[in-house]
């Protein structure tokens, strides 16, 4: 038996996300009970489980095109599957070296499977039904995330506990993962092409010099060091909206969905989204007003996510792109926000810790690096206009 069908190798690959965010976070939620058991108590040693999973996210993305060239695409989605489901070492882990590498690989996993996601959407969708299905990817990790921030307390009383549920996420992880060797997954075969045929060769050395590149990863990187900061920090400066980011993130992808498919330009609603990011940011930050906070993390959400699916869409409206290519533009993507923001996090505490707890100087750094979005905005490629014109044509 082979899957074949566009669709259900889509749900394959959605539903491998969202079980990884709810493992993910139902692992960091149940962090204290996991630290518990293992009797650990220090807070440099939980401090060290998010520093090695930071360094995986950053390793992970920088290395999965490489990875996705040896083993092709279909294998090395399926390791990363695999890499996922060792979160399942976590609720059991006998030491706390075990419990560090369980989140590190299982980061890793994470990490792998977020570049996949686009030479996988490459291969089976048109263009026309990319960039809805580049949406429905990117709001995977927020359905995750919200069943568990909503939902976590349910599901430990329906399963008899954190460890039972955290189980029950990697079984089903792994059985998604055995579905996925299922699919029928064409690599690119260059023996039967002509040398005026084959795709120009796009390597790791090209992708450091191509300034699009360097160009998409700073775009984003404010947005990330943001959200990074709105778990990592904002909760200890008593700003506890958070989850209200993640309900309305998913709303905002939807409806950028929705925007995608109707306007074909994408610089306009990235542009504009950046912008009112910047002035939310300030108000979130630096509101005492509880209900103003609540609102401006509404809209946080709304406008941080309303534009991803026009920016994820932007590199497979490129002219000549090929899976390769796409594989390690994202890769380059996601590694160069992910050293940015990791960078900008350093600073944002260390900021903290000179002011004596104060997070006033933090907050008008975050605050200043959310522009990074609509700056981006004026320097990255309009490719919406490549995309009406491949329609129009088809």
């Amino acid at each position: 038996m082979k899957i074949t069908n566009k669709y259900l190798v889509e749900t394959i690959v959605f539903f491998s996300y969202v079980l990884f965010a709810m493992a993910w976070v139902g692992g960091t939620a149940s962090m204290q009970s996991i630290m518990l058991s293992l009797d650990v108590h220090s807070l440099a040693s939980a401090s060290f489980i998010s520093g090695a999973v930071t360094l995986a996210k950053i390793v992970g993305t920088f290395i999965a095109a490489w990875i996705a060239i040896k083993l092709g695409i279909k294998y090395a989605f399926f390791v990363s599957s695999l890499l996922i489901t060792i979160g399942l070492l976590t609720p059991y882990a006998p030491n706390y070296e075990l419990l560090l590498l369980s989140r590190f690989l299982m980061g890793l996993g994470g990490a792998f499977m977020v570049v996949y996601f686009n030479p996988i959407v490459l291969q089976f969708f048109k263009a026309e039904e990319r960039s809805t299905i580049n949406g429905i990817n990117a709001v995977a990790f927020n359905i995750g995330t919200a069943i568990i921030l909503w939902q976590m307390g349910s599901i430990n009383e329906l399963t008899g506990g954190w460890q039972n549920s955290l189980t029950v996420f990697s079984v089903i992880s792994l059985i998604v993962a055995l579905l996925w060797l299922l699919v029928k997954f064409e690599e690119p075969n260059t023996s039967t092409q002509s040398i005026h045929d084959l795709p120009e060769v796009y390597s790791y050395r090209e992708g450091l010099k191509d300034r699009f590149n360097w160009i998409y990863g700073l775009a984003y990187s404010g947005i990330l060091a943001f959200y990074i900061c709105l778990f990592t920090f904002y909760p200890k400066a008593g700003i506890v909206q958070s989850k209200w980011v993640i309900g309305f993130g998913i709303i905002g992808t939807i409806f950028g969905i929705i925007y995608a498919k109707k306007i074909p330009l994408r610089l306009p609603v990235i542009r504009w989204s950046g912008f009112v990011v910047i002035i939310s940011t300030g108000v979130f930050s630096f509101s005492d007003l509880y209900w103003l906070q609540t609102f401006a993390a509404m809209v946080l959400g709304f406008f941080i996510f309303l534009p991803v699916t026009a920016l994820v869409s932007i590199p497979h409206e490129l002219p000549k792109m090929t899976s390769p290519r796409i594989t390690i533009v994202f890769s380059m993507f996601y590694s160069i926000s992910y050293i940015i923001s990791t960078l900008i996090l350093w600073i944002f505490g260390s900021l903290v810790d000179m002011n004596q707890g104060d997070y006033t100087w933090s907050f008008i750094l975050i605050t200043a690096l959310s522009s990074t979005l609509f700056i981006g905005s004026y320097f990255l490629p309009e490719s919406g206009n490549q995309h009406k014109t491949q329609q129009e044509g088809s």
